[in-house]
């Protein structure tokens, strides 16, 4: 363990701590040399005697000159006193009054003056051990006064450094022994100022705790654990090096003292594991580290201190993650070398690393798996329960901690695959991408060295009770990670549960079918043509999510998804894979659209799979069409009806690239008409039912438009269609109204070619003339268009005797609009008379001559009269 960072001294100490090896060999000097540090020391007591008796003086400046003084005699002389001169006069005269001044003069000046002159006298003295317990008794009294509160006795932050390394300089100084007697005393005193208000006092509290538990290793534990709950407060503080020196005497402390003390530690290193300065992060590295290495107890330990170290391997710093690195290697040669005879068969035939083994990761030496592996049923609880921790950090170090266990524990995994899946479930659940990241590489580092048949035992159940994409993430994630050969027997199954409804068809959220779409896209990639047995479900499952959501995002990534399943499949293209499993496509949602709603997938699903295709439409008449007829009873659901047929419109006004690509849709077009289009133009109450009859009406029109209705086929259709088109006419909606009128005329227009019953005529000539008087102007038009067609049917076998009355009322109604304020609708109305006039043209003079008069302007009707005089001289 790298040692604490030690502060900067006083000047006189260190200079004094610099030359302690020199005092230590004049320790060891001749009698002859002892005779005359008696005899220095002698004529230095009577020198210093004046100076001393000044120290009782009542006045603080001459105080001050006494110690100034006191300091010149012994510390400042051109030739430096030797070690036993320095302790005879210690001894004589000089340690009492010091330590005296030291502890009662309130003059901080002479208090500072005393400690420096007691720090430079210990460490000139060849016998420090005789003035230690003065020192101590003194030193602690003064330091300790206050309690555990921080501060001491002394008021003074600058004194109560000084102090610190005083005792410091004292203990480097004596024979262990010696200080053994003083360890309750001074751990007393460092419980006070390891927790001083003063930063600086601190960290020389930390440096000193970690000498003494160096120094006192066989008495030390029954002290340390004195020192954890000061060490723990400072732990937190706000200066990152205090940090630093209160980790590593903590990792002293506990090394050299009571073991048992881990428990107390380990909570608060651990959340020193996310502090900001790295420096901080480093310390706790070294300390647990270094307790791997040489904590007497540290066996008892390995299930708390190897998460740990494991989760410096993830630091965001190279320095952490190099140090934890070597620290982790160094821990499993340690205990490969301890348990040696324990692993003699594993490290004589050690089984290579698995063909799945991640690429880029070095893999841990046996210790270190073996470490992992077994204590991975203590930590792993743990790590789970982090994982759901509300602090963000938390959860993310454990999802890291997560994968280094991982690649530790390797197929011994599989005894613990039950709780890995679930916390895998509950990381993919998080907001945070770190968290989630590191899931998934746990769930491919498990599909690397788990066998696929537990995987799929637990989470596919779990996908199928609570589908989700925290259940999706880890099963895209294992098979990935795994294996064709090995997923081979369960390719079937992973497909079934990926396409069941409940799973493929559970949510519209975008995130979720991109999971599941992910699933699918891993599993062709991994097992290549072993989904040539499952394309069909894994079709199903890619028109579900594209029908599901229509994100463009989405749609691109089931498109590549449909690529790659083409290629595994063998087929040349995604409408050869299409072509393929049509019929089973159709058949598989036929089964059920009976019992289709308007918020049904299946429907959605449906109408998906017209889109995508396209020409192919034609080829499958037989199966499509018996799902219109079903979806489009005047029982079904108002609003599925309306969905249906704004489907069917699309595809109609397309008919060529749709549904008549084959040539094959007339002979489905009677039963179109007359089984699906007009039941739902028939008159109901309410706006729904309006509704229905306007897209109904609307299809009716692309059907018409698309030019695929014959006029034999028009014929054969007329006596159910004619009615209730003509019925349409009189809607509210202004767009019914149109396409009634725009599809009567085509109609009209086909019967004219076979002939039209003359009382059917009849019947529809009245509605469409109401028409002419509609508030839309693009109806009127529409409506007089539609005249032009109906002249076109009446034909020879139309009695104009007997049906006089008809065209006298229709010829009036016309002419009326022949006068119209719009010039549009004079010149529609114009065209239609001129048409009309070859039905009976005297007729028809008569009845312009007879309103004649009336018009406004007599331009139209002379024009009308004189291309009526032209038909009749013809």
């Amino acid at each position: 363990m790298a040692a604490p960072v030690e502060p900067q001294r006083h000047e006189d100490i260190n200079n004094i701590s610099n030359s302690n090896n020199d005092n230590k060999s004049k320790h060891n000097n001749n009698d002859e040399a002892e005779e005359d540090d008696e005899a220095v020391a002698a004529s230095l007591s009577r020198s210093l005697a004046r100076h001393l008796n000044a120290l009782g003086d009542e006045s603080r400046p001459a105080r001050r000159r006494a110690l100034d003084a006191l300091v010149r005699e012994t510390l400042g002389r051109e030739r430096p006193l030797s070690g036993g001169a320095v302790r005879a006069a210690l001894d004589a005269s000089l340690l009492r009054p010091a330590l005296r001044c030291l502890v009662r003069d309130q003059a901080e000046s002479c208090r500072e003056v005393a400690a420096r002159l007691l720090a430079g006298c210990l460490g000139a003295t060849s016998r420090p051990e005789e003035a230690l317990p003065y020192v101590v008794a003194a030193v602690v009294g003064r330091l300790a006064a206050g309690g555990d509160g921080g501060g001491g006795g002394e008021p003074s932050e600058e004194l109560r450094l000084a102090l610190v390394r005083l005792l410091s300089l004292a203990v480097s100084r004596c024979d262990p022994a010696a200080v053994t007697p003083h360890g309750e005393e001074l751990v007393r005193a460092l419980r006070s100022c390891i927790v001083d208000p003063f930063p600086e006092v601190k960290k020389e509290s930390c440096r000193f705790a970690s000498q003494l538990a160096a120094s006192l290793p066989e008495h030390f534990h029954m002290y340390s654990e004195q020192l954890i709950k000061p060490l723990m407060q400072t732990l937190t503080h706000q200066h990152s090096r205090v940090r630093v020196a209160a980790v590593l005497t903590t990792g002293a402390v506990v090394r050299y003292g009571n073991n048992k003390s881990v428990n107390d530690a380990l909570p608060h290193l651990a959340q020193r594991l996310f502090d900001d300065a790295s420096t901080v992060r480093q310390a706790v590295t070294d300390v647990v580290g270094t307790w791997l290495l040489e904590l007497p107890d540290r066996y008892s330990f390995f299930h708390k201190l190897i998460p740990l170290l494991l989760s410096s391997l993830s630091d965001e710093m190279p320095d952490v993650r190099n140090s934890a690195t070597e620290y982790w290697k160094r821990v499993g040669q340690q205990w490969e070398h301890e348990n040696e005879e324990d692993l003699k068969d594993k490290m004589d035939f050690e089984l290579p690393p698995s063909s799945l083994y991640p690429a880029g990761v070095e893999r841990p030496c046996l210790g270190c798996r073996e470490l992992v592996q077994r204590n991975l049923s203590r930590v792993l609880p743990a790590v789970a329960r982090d994982a759901g921790d509300w602090v963000v950090g938390t959860r993310t170090k454990a999802s890291q901690l997560l994968v280094w266990l991982m690649v530790h524990a390797e197929d011994h995994a599989t005894q613990h695959a039950e709780l890995l899946v679930a916390t895998l479930h509950r990381a993919c659940a998080d907001d945070e991408p770190q968290v989630v990241n590191n899931a998934v590489r746990s769930a491919e580092l498990l599909g690397a060295f788990v066998n696929p048949d537990v995987f799929c035992k637990l989470a596919l159940p779990a996908l199928h009770r609570s589908p989700s994409p925290s259940h999706l993430a880890p099963i895209s994630a294992f098979i990935r990670g795994s294996s064709a050969e090995l997923l081979a027997p369960h390719v079937a199954s992973i497909a079934d549960a990926l396409a069941h409804p409940d799973v493929a068809q559970a949510s519209e959220k975008v995130v979720y079918h991109q999971e599941l779409v992910t699933c699918v896209q891993a599993l062709v990639s991994t097992c290549g043509e072993q989904c040539r047995n499952v394309t069909f479900q894994l079709l199903q499952l890619l028109l579900s999510s594209s029908a599901l959501c229509g994100e463009s995002s989405l749609q691109a990534q089931v498109q590549e998804a449909t690529r790659g399943l083409t290629t595994a499949a063998g087929f040349e293209g995604p409408a050869a894979l299409l072509r393929a499993h049509m019929r089973p496509l159709l058949a598989w949602l036929s089964g059920s659209s009976q019992q289709w709603t308007s918020h049904a997938v299946e429907r959605l699903i449906f109408d998906t799979l017209l889109f995508q295709a396209g020409p192919m439409v034609g080829e499958f008449l037989p199966e499509v069409m018996p799902i219109f007829r079903d979806l489009l009873q005047p029982n079904k659901e108002p609003e599925l009806r309306l969905k249906v047929f704004a489907v069917l419109s699309k595809l109609l006004l397309n008919a060529q690239e749709t549904v008549n690509s084959q040539g094959q849709f007339a002979g489905f077009l009677q039963e179109l008409i007359k089984a699906m289009i007009v039941p739902n133009l028939v008159w109901h109450a309410g706006r729904t039912a309006a509704a229905i009859r306007t897209t109904a009406v609307s299809c009716l029109w692309a059907l018409l438009h698309g030019g695929m209705v014959t006029p034999e086929q028009a014929s054969a259709v007329s006596g159910e269609l004619l009615p209730q088109a003509v019925a349409v006419l009189d809607e509210d909606s202004k767009t019914s109204r149109l396409l009634a009128c725009r599809a009567l005329r085509i109609v009209l227009q086909l019967l004219s070619e076979k002939g039209c019953d003359a009382d059917a005529l009849n019947k529809i000539y009245p509605e469409v003339l109401k028409r002419l008087d509609d508030a839309s102007d693009e109806v009127r038009i529409a409506a007089a268009r539609c005249f032009s067609a109906w002249f076109g049917c009446v034909g020879g076998d139309y009695d104009r005797g007997l049906y006089r009355a008809h065209l006298e009322f229709l010829y009036r109604g016309l002419l009326v609009h022949l006068d119209d304020p719009d010039a549009g609708i004079q010149a529609a109305v114009l065209d239609v008379l001129k048409q009309g006039g070859r039905v009976s043209p005297e007729l028809l003079q008569q009845e312009v001559e007879a309103v004649k008069h009336k018009h406004r302007s007599p331009l139209h009707c002379d024009a009308l009269v004189q291309h009526l005089q032209h038909l009749t001289s013809t």
